[in-house]
């Protein structure tokens, strides 16, 4: 169990540390990425640039405090913070009726949501 957390908790930050770069990347450049990217019209360009570097740090959040064995407990945190920000996501993508979207979105909620259980449960690594 405690390996699978490590792997998921490693994808799930390679993935926010590449989607952090709505930290420097222009709003309208986001939106022109990808055809998934047209929420960005529904934020000011700081609420975008807030986003990305929450994901920045929750991704970091997920990985180092845990590596370095510094204040572990952060790890939980973090992917409770993921949770957080993919609840968000999905109810962006339902106002704006892009359920095709809202999947990828829903596989990272439960992906955050079983490493935030797992390292506040049964793999904790305060126990």
């Amino acid at each position: 169990m405690n390996l699978t957390l490590w792997i998921v908790a490693g994808l799930l930050a390679a993935a926010y540390l590449f989607g952090g770069g709505k930290v420097i990347m222009p709003k309208e450049k986001i939106a022109t990425l990808s055809t998934s990217a047209g929420w960005v019209e529904d934020f000011s360009a700081g609420s975008v640039k807030a986003i990305g570097a929450l994901e920045v740090l929750a991704a970091v959040g997920l990985i180092v405090p845990a590596a370095l064995d510094l204040a572990p407990v952060l790890v939980p945190l973090a992917a409770l913070g993921l949770v957080m920000i993919m609840v968000g996501a999905v109810i962006t993508r339902m106002r704006r009726r892009e359920f095709k979207f809202m999947v990828a979105d829903m596989v990272y909620l439960a992906l955050a949501g079983f490493v935030a259980w797992g390292r506040f449960g049964p793999e904790s690594f305060t126990g």
